[in-house]
């Protein structure tokens, strides 16, 4: 027991600060924090999503908020107020139109929706590499921005869907996050994890080994869809209205921005990250709004927050281009003496070599 403890403390122990971040907003005096750390919980699960895909894959990936955008509405189609939903809504299916579904089923919809859209989109994209991959899911969150901009009868166009409960508190959003976490991790650890990280590494010597690149990408895509699509059926039912441009290019940099400042490369970097910019994000806007000291006011310029996290993902590309974490992952208690990092390579690699029998 105390074996598989050491070996599988990185999750537990991000468990146990994002339990700690949403006991804090419970803390009576401090409700203008509850806000910014509920939708920072929600970030840290759209932000593991993310590194499931670009941090093990290594392919910078600019659509993955457009899978956010889809579970957002598809929660907000289930869970929205029928009345509002046979007015403004009128090219919705009768189940979702007549009926307010329960937070589960909302969840569930924000979930396999993105999950299949994001099967059908990466079976045609995932064979790319580089700057084209990139550039192809950018693609599509302007395509899924053009389409739910323009689809008036399911959608409300540029107009707010509204009557969404607000169902979402901070032990909900916690819940969600660790989950999202012990998601990410196991697939970390899988066989499917370390064939991705072969490919990210050395393409050419991971199909030398028998790994099926596209095969391995797809399944990360899919979970990452998945893991943002829940963020977006979070994010709904906890602002309790949509707008599509809430999930366009100033979301998908801001969350971008969170897994670089942490560290792509590993779990606990995407978590730091998410924490590091939240905070850093929260003091400048405190610091915009003014500290008044006798009769003299302290105030920061308008948009400063915005300057500051350009200028913090700056300074992290140019001295600490590993991030936050330097690619390490949070640990309290050392692996044991025999575990050498020589060790863990020879069976990685054993690893590698018995798998490409059943990915070949």
């Amino acid at each position: 027991m105390h074996a598989f403890m050491v070996r599988h403390q990185t999750p537990v122990l991000l468990i146990i600060i994002l339990a700690a971040v949403a006991a804090i907003s419970e803390i009576g005096g401090l409700d203008n924090l509850q806000v910014p750390l509920i939708e920072m919980l929600i970030r840290v699960l759209v932000v593991v999503g993310l590194y499931v895909f670009i941090g093990n894959s290594g392919v910078i990936s600019f659509g993955q908020i457009g899978f956010m955008c889809i579970g957002a509405y598809a929660a907000g189609w289930a869970t929205a107020e029928p009345g509002f939903k046979q007015v403004m809504l009128q090219g919705l299916p009768d189940f979702l139109a007549q009926n307010q579904w329960p937070f589960p089923v909302a969840m569930a919809g924000a979930i396999v929706l993105p999950a299949i859209v994001a099967l059908l989109f990466g079976l045609a994209i995932l064979r790319l590499n580089g700057i084209a991959a990139s550039i192809a899911t950018f693609a599509f969150l302007i395509i899924v921005n053009s389409v739910y901009s323009n689809w008036d009868s399911v959608t409300a166009g540029v107009s707010s869907l509204v009557g969404i409960p607000t169902a979402v508190g901070p032990w909900v959003a916690f819940a969600f996050a660790s989950a999202g976490i012990v998601s990410a991790y196991l697939f970390q650890i899988s066989r499917y994890g370390l064939m991705l990280r072969a490919t990210r590494e050395d393409s050419v010597a991971a199909k030398a080994c028998g790994v099926h690149s596209v095969r391995v990408r797809l399944i990360a895509f899919v979970l990452s869809a998945a893991l943002v699509g829940a963020g977006g059926g979070l994010y709904a039912q906890f602002l309790g209205i949509l707008t599509v441009d809430t999930f366009y290019l100033s979301l998908s940099f801001i969350t971008i921005a969170m897994l670089v400042v942490g560290g792509m490369s590993s779990l606990t970097g995407a978590v730091s990250g998410v924490i590091a910019v939240t905070v850093i994000v929260q003091l400048l806007r405190f610091g915009e709004q003014g500290v008044t000291l006798g009769s003299t006011q302290l105030k920061l310029p308008e948009s400063s927050s915005e300057l500051g996290l350009g200028l913090l993902l700056a300074l992290i590309l140019i001295f600490r281009p590993n991030g936050l974490s330097g690619g390490k992952e949070l640990m309290l208690i050392n692996a044991p003496k025999g575990a050498t990092p020589e060790t863990a390579k020879a069976t990685a690699g054993r690893s590698l070599q018995s798998d490409s029998n059943v990915v070949a």
